[in-house]
């Protein structure tokens, strides 16, 4: 949600920056909307102290023997007018929020603008591998190896969908265990959420209302603000766990990680470099979230970048960082690196990590808000995510950079505590 008040207060900068975006934003009915709503509180208050003013006068008046049933009358009509303007003032109130709701956040001034094109590389790490035999691609290597069943995924679920088989599940699950020990390490709280979610948490996190047709929803009421959806990232659960509370600042930064199952609507498409696991309906992914003071966000988010990529480096896989252009970050937010490994096969990086800062975007769609010290008032926190990491990228990466001449594909050393020891994986028939 944008700050009305950073609007009217810089409106042509504003304007600027989300066209950076390619956002067209028009102020200037919900600046008049605003405007008209302070007249009518201001009317409230004139309303509301003539009132006190003719309330004041009953004791007098009866007092003095005087009647003052005329006084009742006036206070009665006062008290409708102060009714119907409130009224008027809390449906511009809607309006303004229905208005601001829709908008994406702000992106940061250093951002370049456009999409894709303009993104920017600012790291590369280790070198691309080479083989001295012919490569395979992370589909039939993992047929071969027994490890993947696509052909019973799809017959279980549909296009978009696979099977984790022997040491397949082995690598799988020895991957999140090894995120997820790192991040314990690092101090974070580990967090097991609800899969199921309410609207309240899709808004509060900026997906809806734009993205809620992007989701699996469960329950079958026409108004979805009274359903339930399977979460599409841990995020979503973990920025609105204090929507509506008031968090002490000494306890900023509070620091999260989840694993979940994620569910997207996003099909598999049938492009060559979206094969096997690159995309699909359900895969796995530990989150990282951090609540940061506002003073402090710009540290949060390079603490979370590089947890990001030490996952990787330690994993031996070569990757490049990118820093998104204001158009391809996301509506949610203001600023976005994307952590990017090298696939092969496709001659392509993937993105298996957006790290990305939402400001006081989020925390102002669900209310959460932290203490200042200086001021003693509630005012709103930052909030910032990074996948730390999503399998179902890493997982063909690791397959195709560490495959043998015979087929087999070599264990990373930091995953073999994870899988007994095991240093190679053989083929296996399904």
């Amino acid at each position: 949600m944008l700050d009305l008040r950073k609007i009217q207060e810089n409106k042509e900068k504003v304007v600027e920056l989300l066209a950076r975006k390619g956002y067209k934003a028009d102020f200037d009915p919900i600046i008049e909307m605003d405007a008209e709503r302070r007249k009518i509180i201001g009317e409230v208050e004139t309303y509301k102290a003539q009132r006190n003013k003719v309330s004041a006068e009953i004791p007098r008046l009866k007092k003095e023997g005087k009647p003052v049933d005329h006084i009742f009358k006036d206070m009665r009509d006062l008290g409708d007018k102060i009714a119907e303007c409130d009224a008027k003032a809390s449906a511009l109130e809607k309006r303004i929020f229905d208005a601001l709701s829709v908008m994406p956040n702000i992106p940061d001034e250093d951002l370049l603008p456009g999409e894709k094109e303009n993104n920017q590389v600012v790291k590369v790490v280790g070198e691309k591998p080479n083989f001295d035999f012919p490569m395979q691609n992370h589909v039939d290597l993992c047929t071969k190896l027994g490890i993947i069943d696509y052909s019973r995924g799809t017959k279980l679920s549909g296009g978009g969908f696979w099977l984790y088989r022997g040491d397949g599940a082995r690598l799988e699950w020895a991957l999140l265990n090894f995120f997820i020990s790192e991040h314990l390490k690092d101090g974070y709280e580990f967090i097991l959420p609800p899969h199921q979610l309410g609207y309240n948490c899709g808004f509060g996190a900026g997906q809806f209302p734009k993205f809620s047709d992007e989701v699996y929803w469960l329950d079958c009421d026409e108004d979805r603000m009274k359903n339930r959806f399977m979460l599409p990232t841990a995020e979503t659960a973990l920025v609105n766990m204090y929507a509506g509370e008031i968090i002490d600042e000494s306890k900023l930064p509070m620091k999260f990680f989840a694993y979940t199952p994620c569910y997207r609507k996003e099909a598999g498409s049938y492009r060559a470099e979206e094969r096997g696991m690159i995309r699909g309906h359900q895969f796995n992914k530990v989150e990282m979230v951090q609540y940061a003071h506002p003073e402090h966000s710009h540290e949060a988010f390079e603490e979370l970048v590089n947890k990001a990529a030490s996952l990787i480096e330690k994993l031996g896989l070569h990757f490049r960082i990118a820093k998104l252009a204001a158009g391809d970050c996301s509506a949610s937010m203001a600023r976005t690196y994307d952590i990017e490994v090298w696939i092969p096969s496709m001659g392509i990086y993937k993105e298996v990590s957006s790290v990305s800062n939402a400001n006081d975007y989020q925390a102002r769609r669900n209310n959460t808000k932290y203490r200042d010290s200086k001021t003693g008032k509630p005012a709103f926190l930052h909030t910032l995510n990074g996948s730390g990491l999503a399998t179902s990228r890493v997982f063909p990466a690791l397959i195709e950079q560490y495959q043998n001449a015979d087929g087999s594909v070599t264990i990373p050393e930091v995953l073999r505590p994870f899988m007994g020891g095991q240093e190679v994986i053989k083929p296996n028939k399904l």
